[in-house]
């Protein structure tokens, strides 16, 4: 998802694929524990996904 979707969403909107996206990348991360995990870019990608809705949250609750 980028950026430009991201800030079409509303601030509850935003908290709920953070936490979404947090448990996703737990899931993915004892997957690659268990060798169960076939493709190791998932796990970039979300981590990637977590830290651009927080970045998003911190810069609106800058402007408020």
């Amino acid at each position: 998802m980028k950026m430009e979707e991201l800030k079409k969403k509303s601030e509850s909107e935003l908290k709920d694929l953070l936490l979404q996206n947090k448990r996703e990348s737990l899931n993915l991360r004892i997957q690659k524990v268990n060798g169960q995990l076939e493709s190791s870019a998932q796990v970039r990608k979300t981590r990637r996904l977590v830290a651009r809705i927080k970045t998003l949250m911190s810069q609106q609750q800058a402007q408020a």
